[in-house]
């Protein structure tokens, strides 16, 4: 598999990001650093979010909200080596008024190499308080939710 860029399909239920393994991702061995794949998921997360119109920046700074990870649930099940080319998939599994449910993956030529559920709060840019989900981006996500898993 080859790591390239290409436009996403917003439209499909699983959007899925391209990525490549660096030195600067691995430990010693050359094995990828188990909190680096949170890191992998962070920017396809935010890819998603930018396919459908809603940049982290654009949330920040016309509508007050950001999205902070409140709880995470990760099975590593093989590892990724340097020069891996990976796919970071996202499906929003369920919206509600004021966090979301995604799962995620990470796979290399098709085998799955971990699989994650992430939380998200929503919360105002200026006081990192619990706020709502803008109302016209929490009506666009409720139509994406999926029952991926």
């Amino acid at each position: 598999m080859t790591a390239e860029f290409r436009i996403p399909n917003p439209q499909s239920p699983v959007f899925s990001w391209p990525t490549r393994v660096y030195w600067e991702d691995t430990d010693a061995g050359g094995v990828v650093y188990h909190a680096q794949y949170v890191a992998f998921m962070e920017r396809a997360r935010s890819e998603w979010l930018r396919a459908h119109g809603y940049g982290q920046a654009l949330l920040r700074d016309t509508h007050g909200t950001v999205f902070a990870v409140r709880a995470m649930r990760v099975d590593f099940r093989s590892p990724a080596r340097l020069d891996d080319a990976l796919e970071v998939s996202v499906a929003l599994r369920q919206c509600r008024r004021a966090s979301a449910v995604f799962v995620q993956e990470v796979r290399r030529d098709g085998d799955l190499l971990l699989d994650a559920e992430v939380r998200v709060a929503a919360l105002s840019a200026s006081g990192f308080r619990p706020r709502a989900i803008p109302d016209a981006l929490y009506t666009q996500l409720k139509s994406l939710e999926t029952s991926a898993e």
